[in-house]
């Protein structure tokens, strides 16, 4: 098979990239280096290499002609939720713009299906977790936003257009090659990098906040079963990846060992999260197999 995979040299995609090559695929990859967390990107030598925006859509679209992948990853974002509350415009234009190009340029190429990344971050505050995917939408900010709308461009694109679609839902993704620059980087990657520089671990809030930690290779499993299920059921769908297990903040920084102080809450982020994950048990056949406790216990210092 030969997939292509945008955002594939940043953390999750970069996983992803490498997993498809050790399994004798044909890689190309599309990314533009703009994650503004990631104090590196990977670029797999044995993958080929566009360095494009999703956003300028007669490029990407050339790429896709002159590859002709049969799949597509679609991981290019703009990431984090405080960023985008700064710039809602570059949320949308990459979130929703970005999003419709890929699948445009997928349809407008023969692509079988494309595998669209997405996040928890959908269910907001009023839904009581744990989290079903049938749960309504409470977006709390521009990330979650321009991310929900490019959900509902996937089912547009696999109902009117018949480019299958599989959506996967991320919950607080971490592991290898985890995002650990500046005040936003996801807070177990923030906290290693604090342990290792000797600086005290910056808890927002109270820290009591909890969320549903999910391990790279785990994500990275349910990409590639995403890809490969001949499970019709899975089509146009909406799936939770994640363990069904929580953890507060404060108990990540008590195993994690040492001091910490506290910074102010921030707007626009749900207070709990936890997914109920039976669909993509069902019909992807998903199950995580990392936990977070013995990660944890296995970082060197």
């Amino acid at each position: 098979m030969k997939y292509l995979v945008t955002g594939g040299a940043g953390f999750i995609g970069s996983n992803l990239v490498d997993e498809l090559v050790s399994k004798g695929h044909e890689v190309v990859i599309v990314d533009n280096e703009s994650a503004e967390s990631n104090s590196e990107f990977y670029w797999n030598k044995n993958a080929k290499k566009y360095l494009n925006d999703i956003n300028d859509f007669s490029s990407l679209n050339s790429i896709f002609s002159k590859e002709k992948p049969d799949m597509v990853f679609h991981l290019a974002a703009e990431a984090r939720i405080q960023p985008t509350i700064n710039e809602p415009h570059k949320a949308c234009l990459t979130n929703f713009v970005g999003t419709c190009n890929v699948l445009q340029a997928s349809r407008e190429n023969g692509v079988k299906r494309v595998i669209y990344s997405s996040t928890s971050s959908a269910y907001g505050l009023k839904n009581d977790p744990p989290l079903k995917e049938d749960m309504p939408k409470d977006c709390l900010n521009p990330y979650s936003v321009s991310k929900t709308a490019g959900e509902e461009l996937c089912k547009v694109y696999y109902k009117i257009y018949r480019v299958e679609t599989v959506t996967l839902r991320y919950f607080n993704v971490y592991g290898n090659r985890e995002p650990i620059k500046g005040p936003y980087a996801p807070v177990v990657g923030l906290f290693v990098r604090q342990k290792k520089e000797g600086k005290p671990f910056t808890i927002v809030g109270d820290g009591l906040q909890t969320r549903d930690f999910t391990h790279i290779n785990d994500v990275v499993a349910a990409n590639i079963l995403s890809a490969t299920t001949k499970n019709e059921k899975a089509l146009g769908e909406i799936f939770n990846i994640g363990t069904g297990e929580s953890h507060t903040v404060l108990s990540i920084a008590h195993a994690i060992g040492g001091d910490f102080t506290y910074l102010p809450a921030r707007s626009g982020e749900a207070r709990h999260t936890l997914a109920n994950n039976n669909k993509a048990r069902k019909i992807l056949g998903w199950k995580p197999k990392k936990g977070l406790k013995t990660y944890l216990k296995n970082i060197d210092f």
